[in-house]
């Protein structure tokens, strides 16, 4: 079954209401959704987790706009009987670095952990895994370190939550941000990796995945029969890629596409209890640009502050470079916003119905204008309780939160 395309007309962003209040939509009896309350202009990267106690927990990174030194990382929550998510905490404060992609972990020891990024700017060449832990659910943290320091070929990122194999062991997909010297970074040799830890995350050890090249935000499941899943998005804004380990994590096949369009934006899936996998992701490719951009980040200014968006140009394939590579493609549309489902381990996704609908521009990141439209960065969960809960980012203004049953894509 294709993507249910939904034509209720898109809540416009006059109309945002960012009190965090969670409402069943008017005419999807079946769905209830939520503005988490925005502590900044821009909202963005958001991270589900079920936390110690219960409780639903979202992290996110907010500031002026991305790679500027007041992006820091925020979190807010949602009670199981609660129909309020709480006003957000800011959880880091690095005046020198913008601190994104922030991840919950609920850990086997009863630690909380948070991990996300520290960057120079927009050069993600430089980003460092910063952690801290809590003992309370997140009531309180204690102080931040660093888990993975930059590396002398460039930045590691995270973006998905460790995995927690039955043997006891963790599982951390990075991806590196590789630097061309005197080249700022764009993305165009980014590869993934995933750090192993058999002590509960005392010590790591890195094993990293063949032919990834352009394969980035590697979020790992196990399957029913013992292996390893994992899911890509792709620098290429071609295809959402996939990968396989049969020995724990310690060697991986390469990356292949699957059927599912990628426009070099995050996916996350999720197994269900029922063994099936939902998927949330935009379903739409370069293919589907008319215009790409020169990179992520608009310009950005030895201060820190940000600047007028680089040019676009006509979109074009992702284009080959010197070295038989390609190049990156930024600008494709974020949009739709899509939830999937497959039956088969993740090789097919007949079940796909559309979560939200728009044009998607990403030629800016600029949210004080309002000049993005996008529907990003989805995190999905499954909690106790049966129901699928959706986080993703909504025009970079606000983090737009969504409470569905697993079949609602199937029942179209």
């Amino acid at each position: 079954m294709t993507a249910d395309h939904d034509t209720t007309p898109v809540q416009s962003d006059e109309a945002l209401r960012t009190d965090g209040r969670v409402r069943e939509r008017p005419d999807d009896p079946a769905r209830a959704e939520a503005f988490l309350p925005a502590p900044a202009v821009q909202n963005h990267a958001a991270n589900l987790a079920v936390l110690p106690g219960g409780d639903l927990g979202c992290v996110w990174f907010g500031g002026t706009q991305e790679g500027v030194a007041d992006i820091c990382v925020w979190f807010s929550r949602l009670a199981p009987r609660s129909d309020t998510w709480t006003d957000p905490v800011r959880l880091s404060d690095d005046p020198t670095r913008s601190e994104q992609n922030p991840v919950l972990f609920s850990a086997p020891t009863g630690e909380l952990w948070l991990l996300h990024t520290a960057q120079q700017a927009g050069n993600q060449d430089t980003a460092e895994v910063r952690l801290r832990t809590s003992a309370d659910g997140g009531a309180t943290w204690g102080p931040t370190r660093t888990l993975f320091p930059a590396t002398e070929t460039g930045g590691v990122f995270v973006r998905q939550p460790p995995v927690v194999l039955e043997d006891g062991r963790w599982l951390l997909p990075v991806f590196h941000c590789v630097a061309t010297p005197g080249v700022p970074w764009v993305g165009d040799h980014d590869t993934s990796a995933v750090m192993i830890s058999d002590d509960q995350g005392r010590t790591w050890r890195e094993r990293p995945v063949p032919g990834s090249t352009g394969c980035v935000h590697m979020n790992i499941h196990p399957l029913p029969d013992g292996s390893l899943l994992a899911l890509f998005r792709s620098r290429w804004a071609d295809a959402v890629y996939r990968s396989h380990s049969r020995d724990g994590g310690e060697t991986w096949s390469e990356p292949v596409p699957t059927e599912l369009p990628n426009n070099n934006s995050s996916v996350q899936y999720v197994p269900l209890a029922d063994g099936r996998l939902a998927l949330v992701y935009n379903h739409s490719s370069a293919a589907d640009a008319t215009a790409r951009r020169v990179s992520l980040y608009d310009e950005i200014d030895e201060d820190g502050q940000a600047g007028e968006s680089p040019a676009a140009t006509a979109a074009t394939a992702p284009a080959e470079v010197a070295d038989g590579g390609r190049t990156a493609f930024w600008g494709a549309p974020r949009a739709p916003m899509t939830l999937a489902l497959s039956s088969d381990g993740g090789l097919t996704w007949p079940h796909r119905r559309d979560l939200d609908t728009g044009d998607g521009h990403c030629l800016t990141n600029n949210s004080r204008d309002r000049l993005n439209r996008e529907l990003s960065y989805p995190s999905v969960t499954q909690a106790p309780d049966g129901a699928l809960h959706i986080a993703y980012t909504y025009h970079r203004r606000a983090i737009k939160y969504v409470r569905v049953a697993p079949d609602w894509a199937a029942d179209v």
